[in-house]
């Protein structure tokens, strides 16, 4: 297997935290998500669920490198809310991961540092209680077979443990298998030297 980083920290299950400062809560929800298509729908159900609060902060981090984060202050000051989401999910060294903060005013304002502190420890709040595990970086692969072919392919899946589901057994057969990051490229040699074997990556 290639030294290639393939390994990744983000959450279980979704988790809670709560904030209490003169009369305002923040109540932190952070939540294990993939790709940005999932964001949008959850921070509308919270935005339903909670429709009387002041405010929906919130912020995300997705994939092996993190490249894809966006950070919302929602009507709060800039910079007060959003970016110190983030910063706690960047502290614990989190990905796929999404943390909505949603306020309830108390009717005393809390002033820039106030509003730092109590994202900040919400955020926090939620993050300490949460399962943090390992993700893998990588690729699903569909590989399809002759029947003469699958104990070499059955070599390959057993010699790499690739994880396999979605087998199909006949005349023609096929497989779904998951392919870790740094496993790849050795993956896609030893495959294509397999006679009636062909692979494709799928979404």
């Amino acid at each position: 297997m290639e030294d290639i980083k393939d390994t990744y920290k983000s959450i279980a299950a979704m988790s809670e935290g709560l904030f209490k400062d003169n009369g305002s809560r923040f109540i932190a929800l952070a939540y294990p998500v993939e790709i940005e298509a999932e964001i949008k729908p959850i921070v509308d159900s919270l935005k339903k669920e909670y429709h009387d609060a002041r405010h929906h902060c919130f912020a995300y981090r997705l994939g092996l490198d993190g490249a894809r984060f966006r950070a919302s202050d929602d009507g709060e000051p800039s910079g007060s809310a959003g970016r110190q989401i983030l910063g706690q999910i960047d502290s614990m060294g989190l990905s796929d991961i999404l943390v909505v903060v949603v306020r309830y005013f108390g009717g005393i304002k809390l002033g820039i540092p106030g509003l730092i502190r109590a994202y900040k420890t919400s955020t926090l709040d939620a993050l300490s209680s949460a399962t943090v595990v390992e993700k893998i970086a990588g690729a699903d692969y569909r590989v399809r077979f002759g029947y003469m072919a699958m104990n070499d392919v059955m070599k390959v899946v057993k010699d790499m443990s690739l994880p396999q589901k979605n087998q199909q057994f006949g005349t023609d057969c096929s497989m779904d298998l998951r392919v870790r990051l740094a496993q790849q490229k050795d993956f896609c040699e030893k495959i294509s030297k397999i006679t009636d074997c062909q692979w494709e990556i799928i979404e």
